[in-house]
Formats: structure tokens, C-alpha cells, sequence
């Protein structure tokens, strides 16, 4: 049985979002749409966890729009909005910073090329964030709000299968048992189905 959970949220919506653009490590804003959204995780956060006042801590990506979606759901929750951490920073998509995805397909074909951040580097910097901040909380339920590549590709790497598309301000859920083994709860704010035969990426 599951005894700490991590919440990961996908930040709420930008204007690049909207416009299909690959944002990585571009400093871009929530828009109206990506605050509500941020409001809405925290309903979803807090039927995760039993009992009042269960999310212990919230931790974000340093961007910009990973911050003010953290803020926004603290202040949902009743929670002091903790520190940032680099290693939840969104993938570096290099030149393809700003590129509307299905152009940057056409150039660098499967994301590889132009200064992107490799998905094997994605997931190095997803997974040693959990570790960072599994021992700064120990025994401890953190909210983790930051970028929906890392999300996808770390939680998938832990599931062994797959992920779809993590969407703008979506709730994930990672428990941990007592013996220190991680499982997949809940991903785009519902129960997860791992299909028969999809291995990780």
C-alpha cells in the first residue's frame, strides 16, 4: 500500500501552447485559460490524498509559468509554495525553441538535431529530480509542478510503458510503499491503464 504520494501537474496553459509552438526552456506566461486550469488541479490534488491538509509541500520547475501555476495551487491548498528545483526544467528544444511542433517535426525529424535536449537526458534529470526531493521530504506527500515532456517521459520510464500527451494542468500521482518501490496512480487526472504490449521508451 501506497504511504507518500508525489503529485506531478503539468503547468497551466501559455500562449505558445495555443499555438502548437515548442516552448522547452522558453520563458513563456500562463494565459487566463492556464490559471484556470492551475485552479482546477487543486480539487484533483486534493482528492489524492485522505484527509485535510494531506499535500505536505509544493515544489516547481523555475520557469515562469511552472511557478505561477505552483503559486496558484499553494495558495489552493492552504500551502507555503516551496523552492524550485533545475532538474524539472522543461526539455531544451534548442532551435526548435518557439517553432510550431509540426515545422520542427520537418526539420528535425523525431526531435533529433538542432539543440534539442535528447528524451534519455529528459528522463536523467526527471528521475534525479525525484531522488533530490524524495530526500529534501522525506516521508512527506509534494505536490511537483512543472513541464508536460519531463512528466510524460520520467512517469513512463517508472510505469514501463507508455504515456500519452500529458495535458496543461493534469494531475499525476506517484506512490511509494513502505519498501521504497514507486507506482503509477493516476495520470491526466485518471486511473491509468497500461495497454498489453507497449514497451518504455
Amino acid at each position: 500500500m501506497a504511504t507518500v504520494k508525489l503529485g506531478f501537474v503539468r503547468h497551466g496553459q501559455t500562449q505558445w501552447n495555443l499555438e502548437g509552438r515548442l516552448q522547452g526552456s522558453s520563458n513563456i506566461p500562463l494565459n487566463d485559460t492556464g490559471r484556470a486550469q492551475a485552479r482546477e488541479a487543486v480539487a484533483v490534488l486534493a482528492a489524492g490524498v485522505e484527509g485535510a491538509g494531506a499535500w505536505d509541500a509544493i515544489v516547481s520547475s523555475p520557469l515562469d509559468r511552472a511557478r505561477e501555476t505552483a503559486q496558484i495551487i499553494a495558495d489552493g491548498l492552504g500551502i507555503e509554495l516551496g523552492p524550485s528545483y533545475p532538474l524539472l526544467a522543461e526539455r531544451d528544444y534548442g532551435q526548435a525553441e518557439g517553432v510550431v511542433e509540426a515545422e520542427a517535426l520537418e526539420r528535425w525529424p523525431g526531435k533529433i538535431g538542432g539543440g534539442i535536449e535528447s528524451l534519455e537526458s529528459v528522463v536523467a534529470r526527471g528521475r534525479a529530480a525525484i531522488e533530490q526531493i524524495m530526500a529534501d521530504y522525506p516521508g512527506k506527500n509534494v505536490a511537483v509542478i512543472c513541464h508536460g515532456t519531463i512528466i510524460r517521459y520520467t512517469l513512463s520510464d517508472i510505469a514501463g510503458w507508455q504515456l500519452d500527451a500529458i495535458r496543461n494542468g493534469s494531475v499525476a500521482l506517484l506512490g511509494q510503499d513502505a519498501q521504497g518501490a514507486l507506482e503509477l496512480e493516476l495520470v491526466n487526472d485518471r486511473v491509468p491503464s497500461a495497454p498489453d504490449a507497449s514497451p518504455s521508451r
